[in-house]
This record gives structure tokens, C-alpha cells and sequence, in this order.
């Protein structure tokens, strides 16, 4: 997928947000860097007075929001999610600074749709929630006072898009078509019925199988092809059960 401005293939996705001043912040915060693409997963208020007046000149923005109910919804069709946080994970996927985190972002945002996604203002994004992403961006702040204000956060990581979009010029293509959401999901899904079905997993005891199954590919992020050898392979297994 192609469009004239990489920009048009990032999403900037709020998760839950408790205050609609926050959403309306995050959407100046998005044009003053050239972003225009916002999602939003049940917000507790939206529309609102409030997310108007916060967002002065971008109410364009809010004008073309998609609401979503689930988080699937909001990332369908991409190929790369940075879950944005800075609380350590026990099973983490690949971590970037806000800067390298930004170029990473870019390189596939040139062809394909890419997500940025940002939790709750009170306890950031769940384990569920990040498990969806194959990468983690953290922006390093002080270590006594770790915490942003969401819209300050979507700020600092439009800038660094901003400016990782000024300085390269000459981005290292992509060797293929990569998997993109809804294609891997089918795949968990299906490596989940095949376990199931062989006795390896057990569907009341599952522990953290699948979590360090979605990690191994997050950090492969498989192409399209790679995926449909894998499914097929699946399916031929499935035959024996």
C-alpha cells in the first residue's frame, strides 16, 4: 500500500482514554507534526466539549476519528504495533528508544499501514494489550519520574516521526511483503487449534504458551508468504487428528 506521504500509513491509537481533553490534546499534538490518522478504543467520553476546545485548530482531526470497540479493529490491515510503555514486561518484545523506535516505525510505514499505541492515563496498556504489539517503545525520562501526560507523549513521538522522516532520505527497503495483522492473528489461532488438538497445550492450563509464541514472531514479523507455508503446514498436521 502506497500513498504520497508515509505519514498516511501511521496511526496514532488511544486506548481507553478517561479524560476527552487528552484526546483533543493528542490531536493538536499530531497536526503540529503533520499526523492526521486517530483511533480511539471505548473512550470514556467522546465526543466532548472538552476535546474540542483542547484541540483548538486540529478539530479536523477529531472530525474524521474512528471509534473502535477492540483493540483487532483498530489494527487491522497493519503490519507493525509499538505498544508504547515504560513498565518492565516479563516476557518483552523487542525495545526501542523513542528515536530508533521512530525510524523502525518509518521503514514500514513507506509501503505499508503501521500503529502506534498508547494506553490509559492511569495505568498505561494491559499485558493483553501489548501482546497485540511486536515491538515496545519507551521514551527514557528521568528514572526518578518516569511518567508523561498522554498527550505529551503522543508529542515527543510525533516529533521523533517528524524528524526521522527529515533525516532519511535514503530508508533500507523492505526484503519482501510482511504478515499483517488479521494474517497472523488467523495464524495464533490456528497454531492454537493444532496444540490443542495434539495434547501440547492444555486449553484450562495454558501458562504463557501463546504469549511467547506471539513474542517469537513479533520479533520475526514474518512475511505473507512465510505465513501461508506455515498455516499450511498446520493444516496438514490438523489432517492427522
Amino acid at each position: 500500500m502506497s500513498t504520497s506521504s508515509p505519514f498516511d500509513n501511521i496511526r496514532i491509537i488511544l486506548s481507553h482514554t478517561s479524560h476527552p481533553g487528552n484526546i483533543g490534546a493528542a490531536a493538536r499534538a499530531m497536526k503540529t507534526m503533520g499526523l492526521s490518522s486517530l483511533y480511539l478504543i471505548n473512550p470514556k467520553a467522546f465526543p466532548d466539549k472538552e476535546a474540542d476546545v483542547r484541540a483548538v485548530s486540529a478539530r479536523d482531526i477529531l472530525e474524521k476519528i474512528r471509534v473502535c470497540t477492540a483493540l483487532d479493529e483498530a489494527l487491522d490491515n497493519t503490519v507493525l504495533t509499538a505498544a508504547m510503555t515504560a513498565r518492565p514486561r516479563d516476557l518483552s518484545h523487542d525495545v526501542f528508544n523513542a528515536r530508533q523506535g521512530a525510524r523502525e516505525l518509518l521503514r514500514y510505514a513507506r509501503q505499508h499501514p503501521v500503529a502506534l499505541l498508547f494506553g490509559t492515563e492511569t495505568s498505561g496498556l494491559t499485558t493483553a494489550e501489548v501482546s497485540k504489539c511486536q515491538m515496545i517503545i519507551h521514551i527514557p525520562a528521568n528514572p526518578d519520574f518516569t511518567s508523561l501526560n498522554l498527550a505529551s507523549a503522543v508529542q515527543v513521538m510525533t516529533y521523533e516521526l517528524r524528524m526521522a522522516l527529515i533525516e532519511n532520505d535514503e530508508p533500507v527497503p523492505l526484503a519482501g511483503f510482511p504478515a499483517n495483522f488479521n494474517e497472523l492473528e488467523l495464524l495464533y489461532a490456528h497454531l492454537e487449534q493444532v496444540m490443542i488438538a495434539s495434547d501440547f497445550l492444555d486449553p484450562q492450563k495454558p501458562r504463557l504458551l501463546m504469549q511467547r509464541i506471539r513474542r517469537l514472531f513479533g520479533r520475526a514479523r514474518p512475511e505473507k508468504e512465510e505465513v501461508q507455508i506455515l498455516r499450511g503446514i498446520l493444516t496438514a498436521l490438523g489432517k492427522r487428528w
